[in-house]
């Protein structure tokens, strides 16, 4: 494949490709993503339970200790995210990852915010077109076999006043994951290395390593890895082919929307969605099913999206 457009997106790179740079960029990029993280999740719970929390702290320091600490539970509630609230709090510590992304680019690199995106215009216009192509895609492929039974998780008044502000934190944590693997990673990948081998599957694979979740996906969880990282691969493809963040990241975008706030898999991460799918009643058999349409419907939006962006030849 031709990537004339990904030459210009990692020009800025180039001004400093040495690896040790890299290892140390990202180094610095997971602090500050723990630093902001720990910063909002410990806010959080101190804004909800501040006062009382240290006296129940006080009361389990003096007593036998059996039971679980109150801050390791409290911790436990905000980061599996089964409410709205503590789904939100969750999606919006993905704004250290957008920040440890800029930081290790300006630290390591030299290089401000928009080397990163891309021309921002073009960018929201390739953004626009792949949330357009995808959200319908995605709402037509919901309604066919296999159809998932499914349960209501929030009533849909409730739903719909946590709506705007989860639009919002789901672009945090989509456009936090597309500055960091698609824009620094692969982009300091590419200054280095020619063979999309290493810039677009190595970033891809850790962003598919990133959803790795055993215990509740059990033998289907490297499946996940692996439908996670060909998405990984598409978004890569997208940002090489347009020489922007955009079309990857509406694309991201609006599969997480579907996935966040309409219907999820009950359990950890479930806070916001309308309605669920109950694990205890979905096969093994029926989840890979499942995972193999969603990932063919991927890939038809991937292929829709790089169609409509196709260069347009010039008149003469």
């Amino acid at each position: 494949m031709q990537y004339a457009a990904h030459e210009a997106f990692i020009a800025p790179a180039r001004h400093r490709p040495q690896i040790w740079r890299l290892i140390l960029g990202i180094v610095l990029a997971a602090i500050v993503y723990v630093a902001v993280m720990v910063a909002i999740i410990a806010g959080a719970i101190w804004i909800a339970n501040g006062p009382a929390l240290m006296t129940e702290m006080s009361d389990w320091l003096v007593s036998d200790r059996l039971a679980q600490a109150p801050l390791e539970r409290e911790i436990t509630d905000v980061v599996t995210a089964r409410t709205p609230t503590d789904m939100l709090i969750v999606l919006s510590t993905f704004a250290g990852m957008a920040l440890g992304a800029m930081a290790a680019a300006r630290v390591m690199h030299g290089r401000g915010l928009a080397t990163l995106t891309g021309p921002f215009a073009p960018m929201l216009r390739h953004m626009g077109l792949a949330i357009v192509i995808a959200a319908p895609i995605l709402a037509v492929t919901a309604i066919l076999p296999p159809v998932l039974s499914t349960v209501e998780n929030l009533d849909l008044p409730l739903w719909a006043s946590f709506a705007p502000l989860a639009l919002l934190m789901i672009l945090i944590q989509t456009g936090a994951e597309e500055l960091f693997f698609r824009g620094y990673l692969q982009q300091q990948l590419a200054a280095r290395f020619r063979s999309p081998i290493v810039w677009m599957v190595l970033p891809s694979l850790l962003f598919g390593l990133g959803h790795l979740n055993p215990d509740q996906y059990g033998p289907q969880a490297w499946l996940i890895v692996g439908v996670t990282a060909l998405v990984g691969l598409l978004a890569a493809d997208l940002t090489a082919r347009t020489g922007t963040l955009g079309a990857a990241w509406g694309l991201h975008f609006a599969n997480n929307v579907a996935a966040i706030l309409f219907v999820s898999m009950d359990g950890p991460m479930s806070g916001l969605a309308l309605r669920v799918v109950p694990a205890a009643n979905l096969p093994p058999d029926l989840l890979t099913t499942l995972l193999i349409r969603d990932t063919i419907v991927l890939v038809a939006i991937w292929a829709a999206i790089r169609f409509a962006l196709r260069p347009r030849p010039q008149p003469t």
